[in-house]
């Protein structure tokens, strides 16, 4: 990787990046009425090694690895499968959802819960770890599974998803804590709830007197696009108080045209959208590759938020790169690409919280003068404070 400012041409070719799924091969003689049908995705999603060799290289290792049913759960739905390179293990998409043995590999600085989550347990799915917001894990179903996801512990263990009781009791400790301003709702993927149990949580959400806006995270417009139609469309209505949809992309070949389309829907139905991409070894650590994708996401009015240093989960560390590396891809970044299109870098830490990362353009600070360089590189003096 190079801390080199991407180039105007981006390295990255115009026809790859605007993406489209194709159902040769494996798809081909799938009926239309089906594959547009998002439960007939999440019926068919890529589970087994045999069903994954379809169209992915299963090596005898990772097949034995696959079989012995001791790692974080598989899945991949057609539609996503569709979009990676079939058989090339090194496809930036491929590498987020098919399983590498490196996943046996566990580094003693590695956690379960690498975020500190589970201590903020204050109620049934909820997560308070700052002051004015809380986290609402509302299910632990997604409708794939990333192998650096930071809830392995207990997504798709189907034990952790709300039932009545539970997100009653959710629900009343929000409204009884007047300090929280903030929900987000996440999981597991909060848009695989049923459209009728999501329009009436957020029914209940937006009717907490001291509540400003809610938040959702989904990789679903990506994952299963299928499922964004218009009753959902409907559900996520803005109400007394914004409702906000972090979508999660990570590379600019997750926006082919159908991602697209659902976003737009989206969008057209008054929902803001934001975006969240986490830093991944082999998948968008290069500027140009980043900067196309983060351009990709505001043509679809998705505005890139964070960008996470990808979080030390156990048995991630063939997926992350250094700090040191992040921050060389956020000096490429800043100065050659539009400040709508850079998102804030963060680690997020066990226990600490988010914490921004920049690079240090500040060389020297003093009462009266400070020392800045800027993207080029040139040393600047502005005057800090006249006496």
């Amino acid at each position: 990787m190079s801390d080199r400012a991407p180039t105007p041409a981006l390295q990255v070719n115009a026809d790859v990046a605007t993406a489209s799924a194709s159902r040769l091969g494996v798809w081909r003689d799938v009926a239309d009425a089906d594959w547009d049908d998002w439960r007939w995705q999440l019926r068919h999603r890529l589970r087994t090694a045999d069903e994954l060799a379809r169209h992915f290289t299963i090596t005898p290792e990772l097949r034995a690895f696959l079989n012995a049913g001791n790692g974080f759960e598989v899945a991949v739905t057609p539609f996503f499968a569709s979009l990676c390179r079939p058989f090339d293990p090194t496809c930036p998409l491929t590498r987020q959802v098919l399983p590498d043995v490196g996943e046996l590999n566990v580094h003693d600085f590695e956690r379960a819960d690498p975020l500190g989550e589970d201590p903020h347990r204050k109620a049934p799915g909820i997560v308070h770890k700052y002051p004015d917001r809380v986290l609402l894990l509302v299910t632990d179903t997604c409708a794939a599974y990333c192998r650096y996801c930071t809830r392995a512990r207990w997504v798709a263990s189907g034990t952790e998803s709300l039932g009545s009781a539970e997100l009653d009791a959710a629900l009343a400790y929000i409204a009884r804590t007047p300090t929280i301003r903030d929900v987000l709702i996440s999981g597991g993927d909060p848009l695989l709830l049923s459209t009728q149990k999501l329009d009436a949580l957020l029914d209940r959400l937006t009717q907490i007197p001291h509540l400003r806006f809610v938040r959702l995270g989904t990789r679903v417009p990506i994952f299963l696009p299928q499922r964004i139609d218009a009753e959902l469309v409907h559900a996520l209505r803005p109400r007394r108080i914004p409702v906000f949809l972090n979508v999660h992309c990570n590379h600019f070949l997750e926006l082919a045209d159908p991602v697209r389309q659902a976003l737009a829907r989206l969008a057209d139905g008054g929902i803001s959208l934001g975006g969240q991409t986490v830093l991944l070894r082999g998948v968008n650590d290069d500027a140009a590759v980043l900067q196309e994708t983060f351009y990709a996401l505001l043509s679809a009015r998705v505005r890139p938020y964070y960008l996470f240093h990808c979080d030390p989960i156990r048995g991630s560390a063939h997926l992350r790169t250094s700090v040191d590396t992040g921050l060389a891809l956020m000096r490429a970044l800043i100065g050659h690409t539009s400040g709508m299109a850079i998102p804030k870098y963060v680690i997020d830490l066990e226990g600490g919280g988010k914490i921004p990362l920049w690079p240090p353009y500040v060389e020297q600070l003093d009462r009266s003068l400070i020392t800045v360089q800027n993207y080029r590189g040139e040393r600047w003096t502005y005057v800090n404070h006249a006496d």
